[in-house]
């Protein structure tokens, strides 16, 4: 067996030991058609990841879907009142957010479905441990969606609270600042808000956090305590993977009614593991009963350093920052400088793209402005200075701590002064933010013909080959040079300091330390 496992590659290393490790606890081995009927996962599309699902017509004309999610085939195939536990190990497939393409992906994980105890919690959050702790060092980040929902909850305003909730996923005070200013809240609420976006850390002091911020909350301590028997069950029995919480894990509250968690292993750049308590799901399937699991992704395990001494290894490791080229990475650079962050001097050779401060142990790249989010989603920078803008555009997986407060403009619709929609056509649009613009006239219900352009888009309405463009505006000195005007606002822009996911988790206090200190200078 040992000679086996020597030679297989690591993704199939760790789905052995973990098919292994669920079996012993007493789940059984479940496996799933390759194709389920299409409706089915129509019906509960929102509770998918992907966007799209792979279908084809079968031989007695009923459309089928491959497999795009194990979790709903399951609930599907269980009887209302039936208690499972159950594990399974299947590729599933979905359209890639990053490539546009469609993707394999190998889980392995378990679901438990039935009555659901504290004690059932526990047991299968003991497992996402041990899980992430078969492939390495890592962290399991507990979230709780009643709660959450306990905090958005002082937003009256339906669009207030979507706001409130994106700005928590992001962790994003600034933004939170701003929608709990507009609701009219108390200064005291404004501050527990904002310290609930900058709330992340070892369950330990992140739960007296939480308990302090949720005082006089209807409804909070349910989720509180069940938060608190977790960290009771398993305060010293933690190794390689550090148990947390954060309250930016969010999901759809239509199928998730309690305890969320992500899994993240040092060495990716994104969680690995999901997981959480669904019996809103199971309602939606006419079952009474409730139900908590969670998916491992194994595809990207082969890239982990598995020698024994990397785990061991003491090495004090540099901050990776993806600056943008040009002015605005000039001012962070000085920023930063200020700051104290880094030493004067370093970026002298102009010629460089890669510039190293070995003394504060930060290395910067100097990459294209509407590049710097991809490399922090990627994980190939810590973190990043990227324009509002540019990140509504792209949709990054990236968290926005700090809003740098220069770089400021509008994203804006332009046109000629004297331009009025027909109502009975499609408006032609041109712009390079296509995706900024589809949404924005979505919400207008308005038909439009996007034109995507790269560079002076001004030309678009002149020459007619556009009604009026979207774009950046700062002074509005270029409109008005050739007879433009702004005719709608539509979101401010102005720079910020994004982060990627697990580099939040795994060097989180250099992190908040840099955040702080930036924080202080502007």
């Amino acid at each position: 067996m040992e000679d086996l496992l020597a030679i297989l590659p690591p993704e199939e290393v760790i789905s052995i030991k973990l098919r292994n490790l669920y079996a012993r606890e007493g789940f059984q081995f479940y496996k799933l058609s390759s194709f389920e009927e299409y409706d089915y996962f129509l019906e509960n599309r929102s509770f998918l990841s992907a966007d799209e699902v792979i279908t084809f017509t079968g031989n007695d004309g009923r459309l089928m879907a491959l497999k795009p999610d194990v979790t709903l085939a399951i609930v599907k195939n269980t009887a209302a009142g039936e208690e499972r536990k159950v594990y399974y190990n299947e590729d599933v497939y979905r359209h890639s957010r990053e490539s546009g393409e469609y993707k394999r992906i190998h889980q392995i994980g378990l679901e438990v479905l039935g009555k659901i105890q504290r004690t059932t919690q526990a047991d299968v959050i003991g497992l996402a441990l041990k899980s992430l702790e078969v492939a390495g060092a890592g962290s399991l980040d507990l979230s709780h969606m009643q709660l959450a929902e306990c905090f958005l909850n002082v937003f009256e305003d339906q669009n207030q609270k979507e706001a409130a909730r994106s700005a928590l996923q992001r962790k994003s005070p600034h933004e939170m600042d701003k929608v709990a200013k507009l609701a009219g809240l108390s200064e005291e609420w404004q501050g527990r808000l904002n310290q609930l976006c900058q709330l992340s850390g070892e369950i330990n002091e992140a739960l007296r956090q939480l308990e302090k911020l949720a005082a006089g909350l209807p409804d909070a301590q349910k989720p509180l305590a069940e938060l608190a028997a977790i960290n009771e069950h398993f305060s010293d029995k933690c190794k390689n993977v550090s148990l947390r919480i954060d309250l930016a894990i969010l999901n759809d509250i239509d199928y998730y009614n309690g305890l969320i968690f992500q899994g993240f292993l040092e060495g990716l750049p994104e969680a690995v593991l999901y997981g959480g308590r669904y019996d809103r799901l199971l309602e939606k399937n006419g079952n009474p009963e409730g139900a908590i699991g969670f998916a491992m992704y194994l595809n990207d395990l082969n890239e982990l350093d598995h020698a024994p001494e990397a785990a061991t290894e003491n090495k004090e490791e540099w901050l990776n920052v993806a600056l943008p080229k040009g002015r605005m990475g000039d001012k962070v650079y000085e920023c930063f400088k200020d700051a104290g962050i880094v030493s004067d001097g370093i970026f002298d050779d102009s010629r460089k793209l890669i510039f190293e401060d070995p003394l504060q142990k930060i290395r910067f790249f100097l990459v294209k402005p509407s590049d710097v989010d991809s490399y922090v989603d990627h994980g190939a920078a810590d973190i990043g200075v990227a324009g509002k803008d540019v990140l509504l555009e792209s949709d990054a997986q990236v968290l926005e701590l700090l809003d740098l407060a220069f770089g400021k403009c509008w994203l804006a619709v332009a046109g000629k002064k004297d331009f009025a929609a027909d109502p009975a056509k499609s408006l032609k649009v041109a712009t390079k933010y296509p995706n900024i613009t589809r949404a924005y006239y979505a919400e207008q219900s308005q038909a439009v013909e996007l034109i995507h352009l790269h560079g002076s888009i001004e030309l678009a309405p002149l020459l007619e080959l556009s009604d009026v463009i979207v774009d950046i505006v700062e002074t509005g000195t270029t409109l008005k040079e050739n007879g433009l005007t702004i005719l709608q606002k539509i979101e401010p822009s102005s720079a910020r300091l994004i982060c990627n996911q697990a580099s939040w988790r795994f060097k989180n206090e250099r992190i908040s330390a840099l955040v702080e200190k930036v924080r202080q200078t502007i």
